[in-house]
């Protein structure tokens, strides 16, 4: 089960590793004005995303959830001592969700109907940031 473990944190720290940095590309890419910039980026934000911080992201969540039954599914169905799990199962619907709305920036930078400036992408550049703190809290202090 440890390498099943290490599989796990690899591929969740390629995961971060593309979430934290393509809203940052869409920070530059909404900058731009010049039409070979705009492609450039349009070209880095769908390899970032299709090749690498989807597949990470799939093979966390498989690897997750094999975890999740190897180890805690006993747990988890016992309501007391876990409440850490339930919240950081929610911190990570949340993190899906925030990958699939990148996705959804990321069609409408290739089709140009981005709507937003580029601080907002600053701004929304730091949920994951948010979700990782609290998700590691709550994995390694299991406060409740």
């Amino acid at each position: 089960m440890l390498w099943i473990k290490a599989f796990h944190i690899i591929f969740v720290v390629t995961w971060f590793a593309g979430l934290f940095y393509l809203p940052r590309l869409f920070v530059y890419h909404a900058m731009t004005d010049d039409a070979s910039g705009q492609e450039r980026f349009k070209v880095m934000e769908h390899k970032l995303y299709y090749a690498i911080t989807t597949p990470s992201a799939f093979l966390a969540i498989g690897f997750g959830l094999w975890l999740l039954i190897a180890y805690w599914w006993n747990s988890f169905l016992n309501v007391t001592g876990v409440g850490w799990l339930y919240l950081k199962l929610v911190l990570v619907s949340m993190l899906i969700s925030y990958h699939f709305y990148c996705g959804q920036f990321l069609k409408d930078f290739k089709h140009n109907r981005n709507r937003h400036s580029h601080v907002f992408y600053r701004w929304f550049n730091e949920l994951p940031v948010i979700i990782l703190i609290a998700v590691i809290i709550l994995v390694e202090v299991q406060p409740f």
